[in-house]
């Protein structure tokens, strides 16, 4: 049985706790043995880079340079590393080599909660297979990301609310390799409520799944 790790901590408003019980319920499914903390400390624990899977459901906070340079070492060496939402792309903003892992910094939701259109750009990758376009109501996250992802679905910026990026096309869920490790994330789910959507949580599990070791 695959072993997952999920702590969540930080700013209340993306409702952590309530995520991390939701994410749980979804890596069970897969038949995932879950621990959940919000003991902050676990990364300088040996049992992060034992597990298969660690999933930081954390906006904000900080990361001491010891704790990410293991953790990079950690997924280099095959540890999965998975999140959505805040997770990855607002956790440990500070700290550069957790920036440089993770791949995606969040920088702006302009209009806030707004409707908007998820594209599926690889229908025949596993994690995004049989999921049509679909509309979605939350933060539309415009992100900084780096060049090696593999996008999976984007969404596009009509201007509306920030003239400065009309008719960008920014990612909403990507994975990348890193090493031998994996890498997996949406931008999907400000608040728990959310995972009610089902290509939501489809999109989440596959890739949380796909990015675990082994």
């Amino acid at each position: 049985m695959r072993k997952a790790i999920i702590v969540w901590g930080g700013w209340q408003g993306h409702e952590p706790e309530e995520c991390a019980r939701a994410v749980a319920a979804l890596l069970r499914e897969e038949d995932f043995d879950v621990q959940v903390t919000d003991d902050l400390a676990i990364f300088g624990w040996r049992a992060v880079a034992e597990a298969d899977l660690l999933v930081p459901i954390i906006t904000g906070e900080k990361l001491e340079k010891p704790h990410a340079d293991a953790l990079v070492e950690s997924v280099r060496n095959g540890l999965g590393l998975g999140g959505h939402h805040g997770s990855l792309a607002t956790s440990f903003k500070e700290s550069a080599p957790f920036r440089y892992l993770c791949g995606v910094t969040w920088v702006s939701h302009p209009g806030n909660i707004i409707d908007f259109r998820v594209n599926v750009t690889k229908p025949h990758d596993p994690v995004v297979a049989d999921i049509p376009d679909f509309d979605y109501r939350s933060e539309q996250y415009y992100l900084h990301f780096d060049p090696s992802i593999d996008i999976l679905a984007t969404t596009l910026f009509s201007g509306e609310h920030d003239p400065a990026c009309r008719n960008v096309t920014m990612p909403v869920a990507f994975k990348r390799q890193f090493g031998t490790g994996r890498v997996f994330y949406s931008a999907l789910g400000h608040v728990a409520a959310e995972f009610e959507n089902p290509h939501m949580r489809r999109i989440l599990q596959r890739g949380l799944s796909w990015a675990a070791r082994g």
